[in-house]
């Protein structure tokens, strides 16, 4: 059994996607970041950066329960898992994943999250800020754009951990103030991972919003 440590944000549901992709038992433990729960110390014992997600795996390596943080992390660590085919061992595949993988980790998690924090109901309007953000936004939905382009899934012709950390991210495009009609390609991708069944699951974990 995985215990999953969650709440309704993009990186919670790479990981929920992710249990859902793989049909591995796991249960749902809420943190609602909106009332400060993951300071809790228990939690802190698992997450020492309080960040969702983090996950408990009973059944570990070896056989020992190990705890896990940062959701890409805890992608390739279940992508590892037997029988799982969401991560190549060939390794030109395997580096194409990785570097989507990364590009979403580095840029385009932490980009998009400032336009929504400064464009989606601000505390205070910084044209600056929604200026900046807004533009790098669209820059990074025109680089996913060009590389859908030319490949059905975002590392290539196969499904992979790189669309799982990206797609919730981009479910968030009227947050972004972006048209997916100006992306055709990655509003095509977009449609064929929305009508996944494991997908539809793992966006409602722990619940839809």
């Amino acid at each position: 059994m995985i215990h999953l440590y969650t709440w309704a944000t993009p990186n919670g549901r790479k990981a929920s996607v992710m249990l859902e992709e793989l049909g591995l038992p796991y249960e749902t433990h809420p943190i609602n970041i909106s009332k400060d729960e993951q300071f809790a110390p228990d939690f802190l014992a698992i997450a020492p950066n309080n960040r969702i997600p983090a996950i408990v795996d009973e059944d570990g390596p070896g056989g020992e329960p190990l705890s896990l943080f940062e959701s890409g992390a805890i992608l390739i660590y279940l992508a590892e898992k037997p029988g799982s085919d969401l991560l190549p061992s060939e390794p030109r595949q395997r580096a194409a994943v990785m570097q989507w993988l990364m590009w979403q980790m580095g840029g385009l998690g932490p980009m998009v999250g400032q336009a929504h924090h400064f464009l989606f109901n601000p505390k205070e309007v910084v044209p600056y800020g929604q200026k900046r953000y807004h533009n790098e936004t669209k820059r990074l939905y025109g680089v996913l754009d060009k590389q859908l382009a030319s490949n059905e899934y975002v590392a290539g012709d196969a499904y992979s951990i790189a669309d799982i950390a990206i797609y919730p991210w981009i479910s968030r495009f009227e947050r972004h103030q972006v048209d997916l009609n100006d992306f055709p390609n990655v509003k095509r991708w977009f449609d064929l991972l929305s009508a996944r069944e494991a997908v539809q699951r793992g966006m409602a974990v722990p619940f839809a919003n």
